[in-house]
């Protein structure tokens, strides 16, 4: 069932009608996103090799990240400077007790945008990624209603 979305003057949803303010604040909120996805990316995928092979060595995130070492090493660097990390020189990363509580949220933020888009009957490949871009941009309004479409979908109540 198609739904067509029609902008009419003053309507809240018209982006002619948002004040400069409004807009404003919404390119500012993208930019710090945009800041933090690579972070996020990281810390979440350096608990998923932990979790795995019970080590995050540099050169399997830079395979799986598919970014060079040298990336891996200069991002490492500053995710350490921030206190995201720990490393020793030739050695594993480890996550701060805060860079765990950071990749548990983009855990569990990636999680509810993919369970959210395969209720919708997306295919579970396309859900993977596109659930990368969202899960950065996503607020936790957003990110609630989601949760609750997602129950009530579970129970039945969805029409699709």
């Amino acid at each position: 069932m198609s739904k067509s979305i029609k902008f009419s003057h003053g309507d809240e949803s018209d982006p002619a009608s948002r004040s400069a303010a409004g807009r404003a604040e919404t390119f500012r909120q993208a930019r710090v996103s945009r800041r933090s996805e690579v972070t996020e990316d990281y810390v979440e995928l350096i608990a998923a090799l932990i979790v795995e092979r019970g080590e995050a060595r540099p050169v399997d995130i830079a395979a799986r990240m598919g970014v060079t070492q040298a990336t891996v090493s200069k991002t490492i660097a500053r995710l350490q400077r921030e206190g995201w990390v720990v490393q020793q020189p030739y050695r594993s990363v480890f996550l701060t007790e805060t860079g765990q509580k950071l990749a548990n949220d983009s855990h569990h933020r990636h999680c509810l945008v993919v369970a959210f888009l395969l209720a919708l009957g997306i295919d579970e490949e396309t859900a993977h990624h596109d659930a990368e871009g969202i899960e950065h941009h996503v607020s936790q309004k957003t990110l609630d209603a989601f949760a609750r479409f997602i129950e009530i979908d579970r129970k039945g109540l969805v029409a699709k």
